[in-house]
């Protein structure tokens, strides 16, 4: 997943000529809904994480003890599927990236995206490795040489593991910023956009077939349709909508729910590809209403705050959060210690945005400006 805003940078839109002229009355507005959406993915993920994943529920568990399912039948049901929030993550870094990189820079994409991605995470290292060294059992903990790959972000492109099993998403969000980055650099249009869809979504396509590793990594065939699906509704948020992007968008619920299907499959094994397509497209449908002005009159200034904590959150809920609730297991009822873990997660998360990342973003931007600067200027 990505931590980043959802409001426009304030340079003007480009139009691309006739009738793909941005939207003026659209293309300037924060989107507070997807803030909220981002922390509902957040939790969903963090309740799938703790009490609906098939590890928590086998009998003898080092979370819980005993099966998930056992302990709370219900919560059971509905966590099985939260592990679609990190498809949702894709599908709205698609768009939130491409919003906020309208117009500027490739150099303005880099800053933006080491100020965004790295403090939180750096933070979220060092907390996880601390508590994992001083509350021991749940968890394996890396070597200190693995645990210092992990600050660079490219330990997966290494083979080393992750300090926390959650960070494999942001191996995905990179490969994605790398690709964008070409389009971001000739200069972002409606044109432009549409055909990098339809480029990736083919190869994407064909890199299974192709049996070339290189290419599978670079294509991502699990994940490119969900970022593109991002990138088709923020293009009918400028622009408007078209049957080329409804096209592209429906070409991207074809293949997402294949996936779909995929992953419960190989991985999570605990929810039916009926359900998880109905949440799927329930989220598709809801990015659409946001995409055309739907929700334009939702305006609470505390989905700000809570964009703002989903990234933190999201990188530290896991080793940490399943090794307190198998120490405290014992203690209270698991429902309410489902609860008092995910309230204590949103308080923390708050405290790294405000007291961690946004100070060090402050002072990362400031020296990979002046960098920047040197760069450009410097004779020899």
């Amino acid at each position: 997943m990505s931590a980043t805003g959802t409001g426009l940078p304030g340079q003007a839109a480009q139009a691309t000529g006739g009738k793909h002229a941005a939207t003026p009355a659209r293309s300037g507005r924060r989107l507070y809904a997807i803030d909220g959406i981002r922390l509902a993915a957040a939790l969903m993920v963090a309740v799938h994480h703790y009490a609906g994943t098939a590890r928590a529920d086998r009998p003898g568990n080092l979370i819980w003890g005993r099966p998930a399912s056992e302990l709370m039948p219900t919560v059971f049901r509905f966590a099985s599927y939260g592990w679609i929030g990190v498809e949702i993550f894709f599908v709205i870094s698609g768009f939130v990236i491409c919003m906020s990189c309208w117009g500027r820079t490739p150099k303005d994409f880099f800053v933006s995206r080491v100020i965004r991605l790295y403090p939180a995470y750096w933070i979220a290292i060092v907390l996880t490795t601390g508590f994992l060294a001083a509350v021991p059992g749940v968890w394996d903990r890396l070597k200190l040489r693995e645990v210092l790959i992990n600050f660079t972000m490219l330990q997966s492109g290494s083979g080393v593991p992750n300090v926390d099993g959650v960070y494999w998403t942001l191996w995905s969000e990179l490969r994605f910023y790398l690709l964008f980055l070409i389009v971001v650099a000739s200069g972002l249009t409606y044109r432009k956009v549409v055909v990098f869809c339809c480029v990736w979504g083919a190869v994407a396509m064909l890199a299974p077939v192709s049996h070339f590793p290189l290419l599978v990594l670079v294509a991502q065939p699990e994940g490119a349709w969900y970022f593109i699906a991002g990138l088709a509704l923020y293009l009918m948020h400028r622009f408007g909508q078209d049957l080329l992007l409804w096209g592209i968008l429906g070409m991207a619920w074809m293949m997402g729910q294949l996936e779909l299907g995929h992953r419960i499959d190989m991985v999570e094994h605990v929810s039916s590809w009926r359900g998880s397509v109905v949440v799927f497209t329930a989220f598709l449908l809801l990015m659409v209403g946001i995409s055309l002005g739907l929700t334009d009159r939702v305006r609470w200034k505390w989905l700000v705050t809570a964009g703002t904590m989903t990234y933190p959150l999201y990188l530290t809920h896991y080793a940490i959060g399943t090794t307190l609730i198998n120490r405290l297991r014992d203690t209270m009822d698991p429902r309410l210690l489902l609860l008092a873990v995910l309230a204590g997660f949103l308080v923390l998360a708050w405290v790294i945005h405000r007291f961690v990342e946004r100070p060090l973003a402050r002072l990362l931007k400031q020296g990979l400006n002046s960098a920047f600067v040197r760069l450009r200027t410097a004779r020899d």
